[in-house]
C-alpha cells in the first residue's frame, strides 16, 4: 500500500517509484494497478454508483424542469487538464496544445452534479 501511495502521492513514474522503495519497476508495474482496481472497487459504489432507472428518470426530469431540455440525460465533455510533465515520462502526456496534460472526461446532470468521469490519458 505504501508504494500505491507513493505513486499516487508524487505522480512520479514507475521508475522513479522503484527505486525509492527498492523493488524492481515490473513489481511497481503490477503493484500500481492491482491496488488501484482494489481501492476503486472499495470505494465506487460509495462515491460513484451506478444510477439505476429511477435516477435516470430524476435527470431526465431535471433536464426537463431546469432547462427544458427534455429526454437529457447529462451533459458531456471534456478537457485536458494542464499538468506539469512528470519526470522521465517523454512524451507521454504531451498534448496537440504543445503542454502536458490529462484528459477529463465527465457527465453531468441538470444540477452539475457529477454522474460519469473518467480520467485518463
Amino acid at each position: 500500500m505504501e508504494i500505491e501511495e507513493g505513486y499516487l502521492a508524487t505522480g512520479d513514474s514507475l521508475q522513479t517509484i522503484s527505486f525509492s522503495y527498492r523493488v524492481g519497476t515490473a513489481t511497481v508495474g503490477r503493484i500500481v494497478p492491482e491496488v488501484a482496481e482494489a481501492i476503486f472497487e472499495c470505494l465506487v459504489e460509495e462515491f460513484m454508483p451506478q444510477p439505476t432507472n429511477e435516477d435516470w428518470k430524476s435527470i431526465a426530469e431535471g433536464f426537463q424542469h431546469r432547462w427544458n431540455f427534455p429526454n437529457c440525460l447529462g451533459a458531456i465533455d471534456g478537457k485536458h487538464v494542464v499538468i506539469q510533465a512528470p519526470p522521465n515520462s517523454s512524451s507521454y502526456f504531451y498534448n496537440y496544445k504543445g503542454t502536458f496534460s490529462i484528459v477529463l472526461f465527465a457527465v453531468v446532470d441538470a444540477y452539475y452534479r457529477f454522474r460519469v468521469i473518467d480520467v485518463g490519458y
